[in-house]
């Protein structure tokens, strides 16, 4: 069965997310926070930009804090550990390239 892009899945306690159709070699997410929920420190090979749809947060990628606000953007170079807090009820868009098989495989 092929994944169906039109649904929200639940990434972790106050976050979901819907992954969109991707292209050949670049894919995008958007993400819906809780206030004060998290997107756990993780790494991945994946360059990743992230745009800030609405709310702000505290991302912390190899050890280092960065605020991010609504219209702002954050690059996360492939391979960082990284992760963040909602400050506020936020949103996100993430793009990564290459694909993210990982969040592409069917159910």
């Amino acid at each position: 069965m092929a994944k169906d892009y039109t649904v929200w899945e639940q990434a972790e306690p106050g976050v979901k997310r819907r992954i969109f159709k991707p292209g050949q070699s670049l894919m995008m997410m958007e993400v819906h926070f809780e206030k004060g929920s998290k997107g756990y420190e993780h790494s991945h090979p994946h360059e990743q930009m992230t745009y800030c749809l609405r709310g702000s947060f505290e991302f912390r990628i190899n050890g280092e804090n960065y605020l991010l606000r609504q219209g702002e953007t954050l690059v996360i170079p492939g391979g960082a550990v990284h992760g963040t807090i909602a400050l506020e009820v936020g949103a996100l868009l993430d793009t990564f390239t290459p694909l993210r098989e990982d969040l592409l495989s069917t159910r």
